[in-house]
């Protein structure tokens, strides 16, 4: 019985990636007729076939969070300062 089960589970694995690798070639067949499509339409008109172009930027989502970011703020956050310390308690670490 278990050899069974595991040999439907395999067969059913083996459908699901055949639907998938055709479904994918069916996708890019569908691009490349309309691109042909496309590219045969501009030599008809007799205008130039510009590519498909996809202009992503990717120092524009930078950009946009530093400019979202703002000020930052001058004040202190209350928990930062603890009571009853005092700046000479600091002292700085010397590098080796």
């Amino acid at each position: 019985m278990p050899t069974l089960l595991s040999f439907l589970v395999r067969v059913f694995l083996v459908a699901a990636g055949l639907l998938f690798a055709a479904s994918l070639a069916a996708a890019a067949l569908v691009m490349l007729v309309a691109w042909a499509l496309r590219a045969g339409w501009a030599k008809l008109t007799g205008q130039p076939a510009t590519p498909f172009i996809v202009r992503i930027d990717p120092r524009a989502g930078f950009r946009r969070m530093y400019r979202r970011a703002g000020e930052p703020s001058r004040t202190p956050r209350a928990d930062a300062v603890q009571p009853g310390r005092a700046a000479d308690d600091v002292t700085d670490v010397e590098p080796r």
